[in-house]
């Protein structure tokens, strides 16, 4: 629905203004916002803080659940790759948004190279990531399987 692209857009205006960053998101469920976003890296010195991560935060807050099936999310722009895999685990049902990743890219917002380095092995990452106490890392994992009050997410 164009009303809450255009809202998402004004939130990214906005952001401009009061936050830095030129990105904004609704979530909608049942044909209502029910949580916003304004990109809140700079003021809030939080490099996670992008506009769909702060939708999420307060959409789940808002519902009082881990998941948002049967919820769409409208953003400013076509989400980094930390935002879609946010909104992956999230379980949004639907991603709409307007700028997509070469507009960015033209604002100085490019993420070309995570998209490549998520894909690089290991080995040839620019960031070192190395496996240490294989053994022991899967403890918690067992522990939760035995965890009879568990909740599955």
């Amino acid at each position: 629905m164009s009303e809450f692209m255009r809202r998402a857009i004004q939130l990214a205006c906005e952001s401009v203004e009061t936050h830095g960053g030129p990105f904004g998101a609704v979530i909608v469920r049942d044909g209502a916002i029910i949580s916003e976003g304004m990109n809140r890296v700079t003021p809030g010195k939080d490099p996670t803080a992008h506009a769909e991560i702060v939708a999420i935060r307060a959409a789940c807050a808002a519902l009082d659940r881990a998941d948002l099936r049967g919820c769409t999310i409208y953003t400013s722009c076509e989400p980094c790759p930390m935002c879609l895999a946010a909104l992956h685990w999230a379980r949004v049902d639907r991603i709409v948004y307007a700028a997509d990743q070469q507009d960015a890219a033209a604002a100085g917002f490019d993420d070309a190279e995570l998209y490549a380095e998520v894909a690089r092995p290991h080995a040839e990452r620019t960031t070192p990531i190395m496996q240490e106490l294989a053994g022991e890392g899967t403890e918690p994992f067992d522990a939760w399987e035995r965890h009879e009050a568990r909740v599955p997410y």
